[in-house]
């Protein structure tokens, strides 16, 4: 008996993908650096399952089916060019490489076109939705060789989780590193939502001095609500969590957050393509602000905690919160989806904005009901420029605009840190005026660099330089953005 797929290594998610791909009526055939955990695995968990366990990457390739497809569970970086290596002395050409780990998009171009070039086939895909999405229905972000679409596409779309109307949450995204692009944004938009619910969190606490079981309440409400979403969801459980002692798990956790990297990336990126993703960025730097604990103790020792003032409407407040949260949510995604459109310009890709909506409704952590409206948007327009510009979202902004403004102005009176609310605000902001001061940043650039600049008196494109202090010249910088 041949396997469908193969797939290397098996931590946690490449163990959940395997058993998730058999149950789905697939034969796998796995492998293991550490060849014991194959042994481990088919003689425990996989026992009497059309599993086939491997001890070299010879005994892999011939348990395939033509054309072999094995996919990579393995630590992004190195590990994943070291495999690869391996795999193209045993492979023949036609066969497929598929990289389902959380890498770098600027790596899986570089793959793409080398493994291109020894005449296989190469896949990036991005893998949403932890260990339960593996094991039950991820959300999956497939780009590289189009070839190889066909190959994948019947497991793909099995194993993948599928929205209420059967769609799976998997399609073709587009070329070289385009599948592991989509991932990335994915996870900063993640970054986001989490920042924004946490930002939610501690309004509800410090300027409510709510319990745990009442913010249980209160989440469990707003997820009846356009914030129906898994990530409100599991906010929810965790809040009534309760240790042997009955004490509060979210209460004995550590305020320093960690990162693995995607978020970061996500706004290098942005800066890369020119694209204000303030928010998503704010979310990076309120983890890395986190982490400095030490040194926040030491200055809140110097400069003390102001004490929320009461608040004299708490249904309203509460509501005024929600709707914040709905808000930045709004302008998180848009942000997102501006990035997305910045760099399928910039690498030539050709993404189906609404399918990418589609592909992140089920399976994947940031999946929600709102990325419904998402899907219908771009439905509507495919070449919409920004969400904010949609009908039904700017309807929506305008209603959530009052709330907005007294959930942050609160929060920036009270001393209770909103970085991404804030950032969310001000783009809003931003972006919404037709005239801001970037004249006067022009002109100091024109100042003391000669950088030029243009006139609301002339067309567009044509640039100028003033003599400010009468001796400093006519001649100018050449004009250029980075």
């Amino acid at each position: 008996m041949k396997a469908d797929i193969g797939l290397i290594g098996l931590a946690v998610m490449g163990e959940n993908l395997v058993m998730n791909m058999e149950s789905k009526g697939f034969t796998v055939a796995v492998y293991n650096r550490t060849v014991e955990k194959v042994d481990s695995f088919v003689n425990g968990r996989a026992k009497g399952k059309n599993i086939i366990g491997c001890h070299s990457l010879e005994e892999l390739r011939e348990s395939l089916k033509t054309p072999r497809k094995v996919m990579l569970m393995v630590k992004a970086g190195a590990p994943v060019d070291a495999f690869i290596e391996k795999l193209l002395e045993v492979l023949d050409k036609g066969d497929i490489i598929i990289d389902g780990g959380n890498s770098n998009y600027e790596d899986s171009i570089r793959r793409c076109s080398y493994i291109e070039s020894k005449g296989l086939l190469y896949v990036g895909t991005g893998v949403s939705g932890g260990e339960e999405g593996a094991l039950n229905g991820p959300s999956l972000m497939p780009g590289g060789s189009k070839e190889a679409w066909e190959h994948i596409k019947p497991v793909f779309q099995t194993i993948s989780a599928h929205v209420e109307d059967g769609s799976p949450c998997c399609d073709w995204i587009g070329e070289n590193g385009s599948g592991h692009y989509v991932k990335m944004v994915h996870n900063g938009i993640e970054y986001g939502d989490m920042q924004l619910i946490c930002e939610a969190y501690q309004l509800l606490k410090d300027g409510l001095k709510l319990s745990n079981e009442e913010m249980h309440e209160i989440f469990a409400d707003w997820n009846r609500t356009e914030l129906d979403s898994y990530l409100i969801e599991i906010t929810g459980n965790i809040l009534t969590h309760k240790e042997q002692n009955g004490e509060y798990t979210i209460d004995k956790i550590l305020d320093t957050a960690g990162q693995k990297g995607t978020g970061k990336w996500t706004a290098i990126s942005a800066l890369d393509e020119g694209t204000p993703l303030t928010l998503i960025g704010e979310a990076v730097f309120a983890r890395c602000l986190s982490a400095q604990k030490d040194e926040r103790v030491k200055a809140n020792g110097v400069y003390g905690k102001h004490e929320a003032a009461a608040v004299e409407n708490r249904e309203e407040f509460i509501e005024n919160i929600r709707k914040a949260l709905y808000a930045s949510k709004i302008i998180s995604y848009s942000q997102g989806y501006s990035l997305l459109r910045a760099a399928a310009k910039h690498y030539g890709w050709k993404l189906n904005y609404g399918g990418i909506a589609l592909m992140w409704r089920g399976g994947c952590i940031i999946r929600s009901v709102f990325l419904g409206k998402i899907k219908e948007a771009f439905d509507k327009n495919a070449d919409l420029e920004n969400l904010l510009l949609d009908d039904y979202f700017s309807a929506e902004l305008k209603k959530l605009i009052p709330a907005w403004r007294k959930t942050v102005a609160f929060a920036v009176e009270n001393g209770i840190p909103v970085p991404a609310f804030s950032a969310a605000l001000s783009f809003f902001d931003g972006y919404s005026s037709a005239r801001v001061s970037a004249n006067l940043l022009q002109a100091q650039r024109d100042y003391f660099g000669a950088h030029t600049y243009e006139r609301v008196d002339r067309p567009r494109g044509e640039f100028f330089h003033t003599n400010w202090t009468g001796h400093g010249g006519d001649t100018a910088s050449s004009t250029y953005n980075v």
